[in-house]
């Protein structure tokens, strides 16, 4: 199932566009500035209601399909039907056997940590450029040694479905060079499950580990996960 095409009141447009940088706000937070309360109480119920919207003792926050809908609402198609997201991962170690985590920033999974990642763009005249140019943006040196290492399609669901896809093009490097922040945490790969992960990050990084020259997988994850970790 696809909310994609049943939103579309700006007020509640809006709301949902507040959200995709905050995991969790208050009515007040939420009410788009010169809106009446009863107005925005009212849009904020209809989006409750078509389960874009989850009601919290702490506030309102953005469900499966929530993050769904504002992950796709520029780029949807005629029909109405879901656009897989075109990314690459960075697959890192450093000497110790670690792995780099990146926190994400925003919805979808704000807060949840994955692999580090980027966008490919258009104007990448290959997949391999695509790797190096983001690699270079995220950690500001050279590209040398990244190697296409695979590709990985994730399909995150609830109980109406899949709701949100990407395809994954996944590159390995060894780095001591990167230094931790609050964004970026090396992690024991035996200690992944203290973290809070994005969907597929623990099983792309499981079939990673097998160094075979080229991969190709499918993973379907749950969302919300059980037993995560904060």
């Amino acid at each position: 199932m696809s909310f994609l095409t049943t939103v579309k009141h700006r007020i509640q447009i809006q709301i949902i566009d507040y959200l995709v940088f905050h995991e969790v706000a208050r009515f007040a937070e939420l009410r788009p500035k010169g809106v009446d309360t009863n107005l925005c109480t009212y849009h904020l119920g209809k989006l409750v209601s078509k389960g874009i919207i989850d009601k919290q003792i702490n506030g309102y926050s953005l469900t499966l399909a929530g993050m769904a809908f504002a992950e796709n609402r520029k780029s949807v198609v005629m029909n109405g039907s879901l656009h897989s997201k075109i990314t690459v991962f960075f697959l890192m170690q450093n000497s110790e056997g670690d792995v780099l985590l990146e926190r994400r920033t925003e919805q979808p999974f704000m807060n949840c940590w994955t692999l580090p990642f980027g966008e490919i763009d258009s104007k990448d005249e290959s997949v391999l450029d695509a790797g190096r140019r983001e690699f270079k943006k995220k950690f500001s040196t050279e590209t040398a040694g990244i190697v296409h290492a695979g590709i990985c399609y994730i399909r995150v669901k609830n109980e109406q479905g899949v709701q949100l896809t990407t395809l994954a093009h996944v590159f390995r490097h060894n780095s001591d060079n990167i230094l931790q922040t609050d964004t970026l945490s090396w992690a024991r790969p035996h200690k992944l499950d203290q973290y809070r992960l994005a969907p597929g990050t623990e099983p792309v990084i499981a079939r990673g580990f097998f160094n075979d020259p080229f991969f190709f997988e499918e993973f379907d994850e749950a969302w919300p996960a059980s037993g995560m970790n904060s």
